[in-house]
């Protein structure tokens, strides 16, 4: 038999001996032959993103990072609103939170390099009738740089005990209190008393948004009218603003809870640390009234706040000279102790920065910079990686400071 279908004329599809045509195929499928292999951060990245949205810990988010000015991962994962059914979208549009303050930080030394002010200004300047005092009754100079570095003894509500004089005064955040007024907010703030004497300690603070009151009259304009001039213009951040309209890609706001995140009601009030507890008002997003926090009051998304993070790790064209560009991400807080992170930390223009990886004890490198935001946002740049990574979701408080945060940390670095 074997010698009768020899004699047999084979079909044209059988011509090739089968070693052949599975040789053919592993060559077209092989990354071999034009597919990039799969890269090994990437997979780490999809490996914490997955754990994060399979274990409940976030509902929703978007992961970008670029490496060497190029993108080498992007990915939404989860739901953008989970009660309505809406995935998460790479394009989603987020409440910035504290993901705001290097935009503004970034507006301000923009109005710096153009002469408008100066680092060492006394903000008097702009701001005449803000004279906060200290606890002995005396009237300090605050400077910009101190706006800058939160070095001006100033604080925030959510810190303070529930009977602090941030809350007896009734002062915002820039989280909540929709419709409140800068002015009404900062008259409130001056009449607190401040934490120290400017310049001698460091403390996370409501300054960016008296930074933002500085901006808006040494530029001319309204603060989101400089910020677009001087930032989110040049950068085409398309999406990033202080205001957005109640309908479109802006996601759901969730808090940690168990099984399963929760979803934020008109008001939700999270604890944090000792203090009262941080005050969400989710629908000042949407109420064009209320002020323009330079600390906390921006929209955006994850690429245009990619955009900012890599400019400046560039060299700051075509928002900043690039001297100030390596001064806005290099440590600006001298001697003072107990910043950010705590040893092994420093601050710069608007982020924290790494003086001592070991001390930090952080596998980013030295003169990396980060922050956050309490809506659930986190991101880093690693000048010695040539690597800026972002990470924005709808859920407080584990995108900012959870377990996904130092995951996303170690895949970057291993």
């Amino acid at each position: 038999m074997i010698a009768k279908a020899r004699t047999t004329a084979p079909a044209p599809c059988r011509s090739r001996p089968l070693l052949t045509i599975l040789a053919a195929y592993m060559a077209i499928a092989s990354p071999a032959f034009g597919q990039a292999p799969v890269d090994p951060m990437a997979a780490r990245f999809d490996a914490a993103l997955g754990s994060a949205v399979e274990q409940k810990r976030i509902v929703g988010g978007v992961v970008l990072a670029a490496r060497d000015g190029k993108i080498v991962y992007h990915r939404a994962v989860g739901m953008a609103d989970r009660e309505a059914g809406r995935p998460m979208r790479e394009d989603a549009v987020f409440r910035l939170a504290s993901v705001t303050k290097p935009i503004v930080s970034a507006a301000a030394l923009a109005l710096v390099d153009q002469g408008r002010m100066n680092l060492d200004d006394p903000i008097t300047r702009w701001l005449p009738n803000f004279r906060p005092r200290l606890a002995d009754g005396r009237v300090p100079t605050i400077t910009v740089r101190q706006l800058l570095t939160h070095t001006s003894g100033l604080g925030y509500g959510f810190a303070e005990p529930s009977d602090g004089p941030y809350h007896r005064a009734g002062v915002s955040d820039g989280l909540d209190q929709p419709g409140l007024t800068l002015d009404e907010n900062l008259k409130r703030l001056a009449s607190a008393p401040l934490y120290f004497e400017p310049g001698t300690a460091w403390r996370y603070s409501l300054a960016t948004d008296v930074l933002g009151a500085v901006v808006a009259r040494a530029g001319g304009d309204p603060l989101p009218r400089v910020v677009e001039q001087t930032v989110t213009g040049p950068l085409e951040m398309r999406d990033t603003s202080f205001y957005y309209p109640p309908q479109g890609r802006l996601v759901a706001a969730y808090f940690d809870a168990k099984p399963e995140p929760g979803l934020m009601g008109a008001v939700h009030v999270s604890p944090f640390g000792p203090g009262a507890g941080v005050r969400f008002e989710p629908g000042r997003a949407f109420v064009p009234t209320s002020y323009a926090s330079g600390g906390g009051g921006m929209i955006g998304t994850a690429g245009d706040f990619l955009k900012l993070l890599e400019a400046i790790r560039k060299g700051g064209s075509p928002i900043l000279k690039p001297e100030t560009a390596r001064a806005m991400f290099s440590p600006q807080t001298g001697g003072i102790k107990n910043v950010a992170g705590g040893p092994g930390w420093a601050f710069g223009f608007g982020a924290a920065v790494v003086v001592d990886p070991s001390l930090a004890g952080t596998p980013l490198s030295q003169g990396s910079c980060q922050w956050g935001g309490v809506y659930g946002h986190y991101w880093f740049v690693d000048p010695a990686r040539k690597l800026s990574v972002v990470c924005m979701t709808n859920t407080a408080f584990e995108g900012m400071s959870g377990r996904l945060t130092a995951d996303l940390r170690n895949a970057a670095t291993e």
